[in-house]
């Protein structure tokens, strides 16, 4: 049931914004979609991983929100198949955007498995205008094994030096064909190898917020 009720909310939040964004119109509101790892799809919220310990979901959510961000985010279903959710997610962002969203202020953040999925939702909108944060996700042998990747947007990436899953991505920026605008790679020393991304930890989250706001400096 719980499951059930965070699927339905995610669904009628997004359904909700985009019915009411034309009478409520903020003209400075800002759109997370956040996608989270494959640990979190699989197992319940209140399972910690043996290595890495409990995956801050939820206050991952809440810190966003603190910062007045509208965030689209949901809990999903086992074995889900990251190109076709994408396909499902760049729907709804193209929803968004005919009702009058500003596509610069929509941003799909993704950790892990996740953000192979944001990555996906890069390649169909193929959108030049919007903002994605790839976080622990990417291999040097994705350019050969996962072909049909091809990033558009304003691109931060942010990769844990000890965490063999998420490297320097810089690779896939020089074989993708659309126009980016702005792009940043941060490399993180905490030691956490791939446990760095469960955490609610201001060390991704803060330059996350700042590129979803449009700080492509990330001053």
């Amino acid at each position: 049931m719980k499951k059930l009720f965070q699927t339905l909310t995610f669904s009628f939040s997004i359904l909700f914004c985009i019915a009411g964004f034309g009478q409520t119109k903020n003209e400075n509101q800002r759109y997370i979609f956040f996608f989270y790892n494959k640990f979190v799809q699989e197992n319940d919220l209140n399972v910690a991983h043996p290595e890495y310990g409990k995956a801050e979901y939820n206050e991952i959510l809440e810190s966003f929100r603190k910062d007045n961000f509208i965030v689209f985010s949901e809990k999903r279903k086992k074995n889900t198949n990251s190109a076709e959710y994408a396909q499902t997610m760049a729907k709804q962002i193209k929803n968004l955007i005919k009702k009058g969203v500003p596509s610069n202020h929509i941003t799909v953040i993704g950790t892990s498995q996740g953000g192979y999925i944001a990555q996906y939702v890069s390649t169909y909108l193929s959108n030049p205008d919007l903002n994605f944060v790839f976080i622990g996700c990417f291999m040097d042998t994705d350019i050969q094994q996962i072909t049909d990747i091809n990033w558009c947007g304003n691109i931060l990436t942010i990769y844990e030096k000890s965490d063999i899953y998420g490297v320097s991505a810089i690779k896939r920026k020089e074989t993708s064909k659309c126009k980016i605008d702005h792009f940043k790679e941060i490399e993180l020393n905490t030691g956490l190898k791939h446990g760095f991304l469960y955490k609610a930890a201001d060390n991704w989250i803060a330059p996350s917020k700042k590129w979803a706001n449009g700080n492509y400096e990330l001053n």
